[in-house]
């Protein structure tokens, strides 16, 4: 690498990526030039399937990438060990499991530079592979699976200020500021960072002109443990910040404890159990709707599983969100088997 400083730095997490990092790698480094050029640096949390062989291969083959070792193994660990190897003024983050415009890094610069924001990302645009892939797609851009306020992050047409935004392209100066990740958290240490952000006074922009497109879980199995484990991380940085980002964070839970709790209620107290039923039952009808819009948008195809994958979201999140409840809150330290899941990944429904 030579001595003149690049203007920008992509940084990449990474682990056991053997199927996708070599895309992703080359994708960057065909981006359309931006001036003052620019690195690339991938930390790799010590993957044993054949990914470090890959990356050490591009390393040499192309001086702006550069591979750093993340004995951490988890996201946040990563990326910060890739922003202070980092050279440029501005830092761009990107995820072996999304496919990008040429232009996207070339964007994120232009559009930063443009609004002045400390933050800036295009739409979270879900591109499925399979049926069920594209099933949990098509879900993951209705409102009903990410609520109503988190639904402007996943419309491809939304421009404007939001509370968190895909991936980031920030000033460097705006993370020396406000800190860098949060390297206590499995999950949602980009949201946390946004949070800070934006509790500081900054501003975080999405333009569609920032075009992505990510490749979400491919079986119902997966999304419900990965929705459960973004629920479960959510709860950490509610304790840590004291109040949530958003009211819906709470939803999923609350629904959940709602369902389990008011059948007790019910056996000495009869509208509990009325209640229940009630609840169940706008919940059946909503999942019905929202299943209803989606697959006319989407492909009818999907509408017979819509209403399985929605339940993956708001169950998985929920049940999640509860258990971490419980032993943050209540007991005060995380569950071992949580604190396990250090793949990198960013396939998470409710932000």
């Amino acid at each position: 690498m030579n001595g003149v400083a690049p203007a920008v730095s992509i940084i990449v997490p990474c682990r056991d990526e053997r199927d996708h990092i070599e895309a992703s790698v080359q994708s960057m480094l065909a981006q359309e030039s931006v001036s003052g050029g620019m690195e690339i640096i991938v930390a790799d949390g010590m993957s044993d399937d054949g990914t470090r062989d890959i990356l050490r291969k591009l390393e040499k083959e192309d001086p702006r990438l550069q591979v750093v070792d993340n004995p951490g193994r988890i996201i946040a660990s990563g990326l910060n060990l890739a922003i202070r190897k980092a050279r440029g003024d501005i830092i761009i983050r990107v995820d072996a499991h999304t496919r990008y415009a040429a232009d996207y890094v070339y964007q994120c610069v232009a559009v930063l530079k443009e609004t002045g924001a400390d933050n800036v990302g295009g739409p979270w645009v879900a591109e499925g592979k399979g049926y069920i892939g594209r099933a949990i797609a098509a879900a993951f851009r209705s409102p009903f699976a990410v609520g109503g306020g988190g639904a402007r992050g996943h419309d491809p047409a939304y421009e404007g200020p939001v509370e968190t935004v895909y991936l980031g392209c920030w000033p460097r100066s705006v993370l020396d500021r406000i800190g860098l990740f949060d390297e206590q958290l499995v999950r949602s240490e980009d949201d946390e960072l946004n949070l800070r952000l934006t509790r500081s006074g900054g501003k975080i922009w999405q333009s569609p002109r920032i075009k992505s497109w990510y490749t979400p879980r491919e079986s119902l199995g997966a999304l419900f443990r990965q929705c459960v484990a973004d629920g479960y991380w959510k709860v950490r940085v509610i304790q840590k910040h004291k109040l949530p980002a958003s009211v819906r964070h709470l939803v999923p839970g609350g629904f959940l404890l709602s369902l389990i709790t008011l059948p007790l209620v019910g056996l000495w107290l009869p509208l509990a159990m009325w209640s229940w039923l009630a609840l169940s039952a706008i919940y059946l009808l909503s999942s019905i709707v929202a299943s209803l819009v989606t697959a006319r948008s989407q492909g009818w195809g999907l509408l017979l599983l819509l209403p399985f994958v929605f339940a993956c979201y708001h169950f998985g999140y929920g049940y999640g969100f509860l258990r971490g409840v419980v032993d943050f809150f209540v007991l005060r330290q995380p569950d071992q088997k949580f604190t396990k899941l250090t793949r990198p990944s960013r396939d998470g429904a409710i932000e």
